[in-house]
């Protein structure tokens, strides 16, 4: 990659750049992906080929042809790469401590996996210190931005006391401002035998400890964790405190989280692997968008999800890695673009934009997720002339440069 000066003056400055916002222009990339249907070949991810972004401070101030580009005041030739948005990691569980090397060794031995593995990690997690809490979120916060994650969403919930979940958003908070309580993520282990208890605790004293760092409430419905009455009342509670919610919904079973989800706006249903046509249905014609974790169905041999299905009834869906030490310690959206290409069913098109876009709408943000004018400028940069190659390819490092809020970052 090489870079050029050239000079910019205020009758060719891209609009609605501020006059003294220095601008630079990503020029000669082979196929750049918009997510603009207005953009481009007019398809849902608005490709443009032979294209070219400007960057005027945090945000992208226009695209088009690379040969229409205007003048900027700093020039960067991609080398006839493709580009893509940054991704959107909409699903995370990176404030944790520990191991489970031996968990994942015996589950590929035959075990299969259940909710209770999640106590071992709660352990370690309240054993761990703040800082090296913190040092493990930013540890793989910088893992993903290498890999091209420029948004990413975390949780608490390997706590599940009012100290330490308080603490685990704190620490959070340092790191991304999409935050999520999960205080509901199973029963604390010393309230096993009483769980209606540990419900109160949840919608109680430690909801409004953790409610000031937090945007979103979050509850794990299934069997093993929360039944369908329970979660109603956490995510009532949470939403009461301002907090918006999601739902880790119809993961190993069937059951009432994405109804719920649906019934009370969630943002999202995370998981969705096991649905009824109801449910289906009642996900198309809502704004709960249907988050897939493909990771979580490699690292524990369960049953993919029916992206295919979700799509084909009109649904919105995201692809996110789930990233967590039990069953998806992976922080590679690349990754889950190609499972999810190869086992649901999804075009490499619709995978690249569910990480993306998709993940945008499942944190009902509008300023990622895509390039385009007014977009925050994150982009990423391919080693590959385009962007099915993240499919076609899989397990390759295909990240050759990332932007994030306009800044290069790799």
């Amino acid at each position: 990659m090489t870079s050029t000066n050239a000079h910019i003056t205020p009758a060719n400055r891209p609009a609605s750049t501020p006059a003294n916002t220095p601008t630079t222009a990503i020029t000669n990339i082979a196929a750049l992906v918009t997510n603009d249907p207005s953009l481009g070949d007019g398809s849902p991810i608005g490709l443009i080929q032979d294209a070219a972004v400007v960057i005027g401070g945090d945000r992208v101030v226009w695209v088009g042809e690379s040969s229409k580009a205007p003048a900027t005041d700093n020039a960067v030739d991609a080398g006839g790469r493709a580009a893509v948005p940054g991704f959107v990691d909409s699903h995370s569980h990176l404030v944790f401590a520990g191991d489970r090397t031996q968990e994942f060794n015996a589950r590929m031995s035959g075990r299969p996996y259940s909710a209770g593995g999640i106590r071992t990690t709660v352990a370690a997690t309240r054993a761990a210190t703040d800082d090296e809490l913190s040092a493990n979120v930013a540890k793989y916060l910088a893992e993903g931005l290498r890999q091209g994650t420029t948004t990413q969403e975390t949780k608490s919930g390997y706590g599940l006391t009012v100290a330490d979940e308080a603490r685990a958003l704190r620490v959070a908070a340092r790191h991304t401002d999409e935050v999520t309580y999960l205080g509901a993520h199973i029963v604390a282990p010393e309230l096993a035998d009483d769980p209606a208890a540990y419900v109160a605790l949840v919608t109680g004293d430690m909801l409004d400890a953790c409610a000031p760092y937090a945007r979103w409430v979050d509850v794990f419905c299934e069997k093993g964790a929360f039944d369908g009455d329970q979660a109603r009342a956490i995510l009532t509670a949470g939403t009461a405190k301002g907090l918006v919610p999601r739902v880790h919904a119809n993961q190993l079973s069937y059951g009432p989280g994405v109804q719920l989800a649906v019934e009370l706006d969630a943002a999202s249903a995370d998981h969705c692997t096991h649905l009824t046509d109801a449910d289906v249905d009642a996900l198309a014609h809502s704004r709960t968008v249907a988050t897939l974790l493909p990771g979580a169905e490699f690292s524990t041999r369960a049953r993919w999800p029916d992206a295919r299905r979700l799509l084909d009834a009109g649904a919105t869906v995201a692809l996110s890695t789930d990233c967590n030490p039990g069953s998806s310690f992976t922080s590679s959206m690349a990754f889950c673009i190609a499972l999810a290409v190869r086992d649901m069913g999804m075009t490499p098109d619709e995978a690249i934009w569910s990480a993306t876009a998709g993940g945008a709408a499942a944190l009902r943000r509008t300023d990622v997720g895509r390039l385009a004018p007014g977009a925050r400028a994150d982009l990423v940069l391919l080693d590959a002339p385009s962007h099915v190659h993240l499919a076609y390819r899989p397990g390759v490092p295909l990240t050759h440069a990332v932007w994030r809020a306009g800044e290069r970052v790799r």
